[in-house]
């Protein structure tokens, strides 16, 4: 990420390593990225926010700059103790944490597990993983699972595989997920298989930070389940974003920034703005 007044860090948390940009300064925002990406799907967004809060967009364990878990397989609960790991060595005790798809997975899970540390929630094209979607998946091929070949037909598959989910001959964009899936490695296919093995019917009920559930209209995987995901969680606003697809915040980060900015800033004590909510 080379935007003006990003910076780049390596923390060392009990979780191991995790590389992580921040920007801005204010109340804390953490994002966490979709798989398989990385802190370069907040590029555009995170000078955003830095306008108005202190930014910090990390790298799961596995991804872009961040190594893997060491003694732990990858499970979006140990991907949230490792968000929870990087919060404490920054020495940040609260923060609104933002993510999209994985990254919205993994940002319930840290508000499941900590609620005292979550001051806002935003869950942008977040999946709703059951029994159901566990068992529908547990023999399913993965978007990013492609078979190395010698002669490197194996990228052009790639690149296939996810063109649909993208604006049509946006290749700038294309060309940054598959940077990002590339230095993953095996992980590009794995971190799918991790968020459909997620109990996420058996958490999502312990969320009690003020939440915004993003719904792209455009993200045939996400926007159907949205509604699920609102309903799950009492008290939360379920608000939809027309023409956003599968790489939103890269692709209209200013619309993203401003979604983020106003629930956020809405939540924040003393404010009398809060938007209505609906859902459970």
């Amino acid at each position: 990420m080379r935007s003006a007044g990003v910076r780049a860090l390596y923390a060392e948390t009990r979780a191991g390593v995790i590389h992580a940009v921040r920007a801005g300064a204010g109340r804390p925002i953490l994002l966490l990225h979709q798989t398989p990406r990385s802190v370069d799907e907040y590029r555009d967004v995170a000078p955003l926010l830095a306008r108005d809060f202190s930014v910090i967009a990390m790298d799961t364990p596995g991804f872009g700059g961040s190594p893997p878990l060491s003694g732990a397989a990858p499970s979006i609960e140990a991907w949230a103790l490792a968000a929870l790991a990087l919060l404490d060595a920054l020495a940040i005790q609260e923060a609104a944490v933002v993510g999209h798809h994985t990254g919205a997975a993994i940002a319930l899970e840290i508000a499941a597990q900590a609620p005292q540390r979550v001051s806002a929630l935003v869950l942008s094209a977040c999946p709703f993983v059951d029994a159901e979607r566990r068992a529908r998946h547990a023999t399913h091929r993965v978007i990013d699972d492609v078979e190395p070949r010698a002669d490197g037909a194996h990228l052009v598959e790639l690149w296939n595989r996810r063109r649909p989910f993208y604006p049509d001959g946006d290749t700038d964009l294309l060309a940054r997920f598959m940077a990002d899936a590339l230095r993953a490695g095996p992980m590009a296919a794995e971190g799918h298989r991790v968020v459909n093995r997620y109990r996420m019917e058996e958490r999502i009920g312990l969320v009690t930070a003020p939440t915004l559930v993003l719904a792209p209209t455009d993200d045939p995987h996400a926007y159907p389940v949205a509604p699920r995901v609102a309903a799950a969680i009492r008290g939360s606003v379920l608000v939809e974003a027309q023409g956003a697809m599968v790489p939103f915040p890269d692709q209209l980060p200013d619309v993203f920034a401003a979604f983020v900015r106003d629930f956020v800033t809405a939540q924040m004590p003393g404010r009398q703005d809060e938007p209505a909510r609906a859902g459970g």
